[in-house]
């Protein structure tokens, strides 16, 4: 009978962590749910980013970002950099111009990112920025190397928007 008894209270234990599993497995799925990006965006490094194709100024782009309770992106180093490119090449299959959210607009040759993030990396093609025409904002994709170049803010181009999750 004591064997019975406490092969019962086993299966009723067993029961007990099968649901606690279950439920564990539940919250964490919400949790990564509630922290992962919205749909169309993708998750790197903490931030989650969204290729915008529509071509926009420089400062529509940004206001589009903004209504996106986002900003156009600023990159924090070289694997950044090449997640976001990877980005914008799953979307279109090439390397369009695009903006991202650096400008010297403010002050000559000093270069800020709109989100505020220090601008501690850059990834500028040969001989740039080099303000030719009065350019004060980074379009990324330049070139046959894909690097940073400065141009025009009123220049229409895809966009990067990214923001924190």
């Amino acid at each position: 009978m004591m064997a019975l008894a406490g092969a019962a209270a086993l299966q009723e234990a067993e029961k007990d962590n099968e649901t606690e599993a279950i439920i564990q497995e539940e919250e964490h799925r919400v949790d990564k749910r509630s922290t992962s990006c919205p749909s169309q965006w993708t998750e790197y490094n903490g931030r989650c980013f969204l290729y915008v194709p529509r071509t926009l100024t420089w400062a529509q782009a940004e206001k589009n970002c903004l209504s996106k309770g986002a900003n156009l992106a600023s990159i924090h180093g070289t694997r950044e950099y090449n997640q976001i490119k990877r980005i914008i090449s799953d979307r279109t299959h090439r390397s369009p111009e695009t903006w991202i959210g650096g400008s010297d607009s403010q002050e000559e040759g000093v270069w800020l990112w709109s989100d505020g993030t220090p601008f501690a990396f850059s990834y500028w093609c040969r001989g740039e920025p080099n303000n030719y025409g009065n350019q004060h904002c980074i379009q990324m994709n330049f070139g046959g190397n894909n690097c940073w170049d400065d141009f025009q803010c009123d220049a229409r181009r895809s966009s990067v928007c990214a923001k924190k999750i």
